[in-house]
C-alpha cells in the first residue's frame, strides 16, 4: 500500500533550518543589492531583531511552530506596517530580495511558483500609500 504523506509549506522548505536560510539570505540581499535600497532604508541599521521576527512569522506562517503568535498575538500585518511607507517601490524591492531567495533555494519549480504568488500577495496585502499597484515577481529567467 503506498501512502503518500502530504507535506506542510514549512516542511517542504527545510522546517527550522530551512526558514533560517531563506530569511538570512533575503537579508543579505537586502544590504547588498544596490535596488534594494529603499526597502532597506525603512529597517534599522542592524536586521538581526527584523530577521528573527521574519524567523517567527514564517515559521507559523508556513505550518510551523507558531513562535510569532505565541509572542506576539495576532500578526496583523496591515497594521504593523502602517507605521512604515509601504508604497510600489517598497513592495517590488522587497519582492526582488525575497524572489531571488526562494530561486536560489527551492529547487521544485511548483512550490517555488506557489512560494512567490504567496509572498506577493502578502507583499501587495501591505501597501498602504495612493499610488498602490502590484507588486511584481521577478522571475529570473534561470528559474
Amino acid at each position: 500500500m503506498n501512502v503518500k504523506m502530504e507535506t506542510t509549506p514549512y516542511e517542504a522548505i527545510g522546517g527550522e533550518a530551512g526558514i533560517r536560510q531563506l530569511v538570512n539570505r533575503f537579508y543579505a540581499l537586502m544590504d547588498e543589492l544596490p535596488e534594494a535600497y529603499t526597502v532597506r532604508k525603512i529597517h534599522p541599521d542592524s536586521l538581526e531583531g527584523s530577521a528573527q521576527i521574519l524567523f517567527e512569522f514564517l515559521s507559523g506562517w508556513l505550518g510551523g511552530p507558531q513562535l510569532y503568535v505565541a509572542k506576539k498575538g495576532h500578526p496583523r500585518l496591515r497594521m504593523r506596517h502602517a507605521p512604515y511607507a509601504v508604497d510600489q517601490v517598497v513592495c517590488d524591492e522587497w519582492m526582488l530580495c525575497m524572489t531571488q531567495a526562494i530561486c536560489e533555494q527551492v529547487s521544485d519549480s511548483a512550490f517555488r511558483t506557489w512560494l512567490l504568488t504567496t509572498f506577493s500577495q502578502m507583499a501587495n496585502h501591505l501597501i498602504n500609500t495612493d499610488t498602490a499597484q502590484s507588486c511584481h515577481i521577478g522571475m529570473p529567467a534561470t528559474a
